[in-house]
C-alpha cells in the first residue's frame, strides 16, 4: 500500500488528474469534500465558524455562504488561520476514518490524499509521495479567468495569495505538468499510478 499527497494550484487542474487516478483504480479522499462537509448547518465546526465568522456569513437556510467566507478570508490572513484553525483538525480525523479501512481491506491500495494545502499544513511530511499537478502561472491565469469570469487583476491576485506553484515544485517527488493537452496529462498521470502500484 502506498499513500501519496496530491496537489497543485488554482486552476492547474488538480481535480481533472484526481478523476483520471480515481478511473484508473485508486482510492481517492477528498479533503476539500471533507472541509465543506465539516462546515454543514449543525456540525461543530459550522458553530465554531459562525461564533468566529458571525451570523451575516449564514445564507437564508442557515447553512454557511461559501463564497461570501472565501472573500473574506482571502482578504485577510489571520482570518484565514482562524478558518484552518477550527477546520483542520475536522479534516485529519475524517481523513484518518477513510484511511483505516481501505488499510485493512486492500493491502495494495493506490491511496490518493487530494489536500489543496498539502504543503502549506506540513501534511506532505505524512505522505510517501508529494505529488504536484503544475501549470506555469500565465496558464494559470488564463484558465481562471477563462472559468470563473474574473479580471486579469482579480485572476492575479487569487494566484498570489496562494504559495507559488514554483515554490511547491521544489516540495514535490512527482510533477505532472498539465499545462498542455488533456490526453498528455492522462497518460502522464496513468503512467504515475503505475508506479505508484509498483511501489506499493
Amino acid at each position: 500500500m502506498i499513500q501519496a499527497g496530491l496537489t497543485g494550484g488554482i486552476a492547474t487542474g488538480k481535480s481533472t488528474v484526481g478523476g483520471i487516478f480515481r478511473q484508473a483504480g485508486a482510492f481517492i479522499i477528498d479533503a476539500d469534500d471533507i472541509a465543506h462537509r465539516s462546515i454543514r448547518k449543525g456540525m461543530p465546526a459550522w458553530r465554531k465558524v459562525v461564533t468566529h465568522f458571525g451570523y451575516a456569513i449564514l445564507r437564508s437556510d442557515g447553512e454557511i455562504n461559501r463564497p461570501l467566507l472565501g472573500s473574506i478570508i482571502f482578504k485577510e490572513e489571520e482570518k484565514k488561520q482562524i478558518l484552518n484553525q477550527i477546520v483542520h483538525p475536522h479534516v485529519r480525523r475524517e481523513i484518518a476514518r477513510q484511511l483505516a479501512p481501505i488499510e485493512k481491506n486492500h493491502p495494495r491500495a493506490v491511496i490518493i490524499l487530494d489536500i489543496p494545502l498539502l504543503i502549506e499544513v506540513g501534511w506532505h511530511r505524512d505522505v510517501q509521495e508529494v505529488i504536484l499537478v503544475y501549470a506555469p502561472e500565465e496558464i494559470q491565469l488564463t484558465r481562471l479567468m477563462a472559468r470563473d469570469g474574473l479580471s486579469n487583476e482579480d485572476a492575479l491576485a487569487r494566484i498570489r495569495a496562494q504559495m507559488p506553484i514554483e515554490e511547491k515544485k521544489r516540495h514535490a517527488s512527482i510533477v505532472i505538468d498539465n499545462s498542455g493537452d488533456l490526453e498528455i496529462t492522462r497518460e502522464k498521470t496513468l503512467a504515475v499510478y503505475d508506479y505508484l502500484k509498483s511501489e506499493g
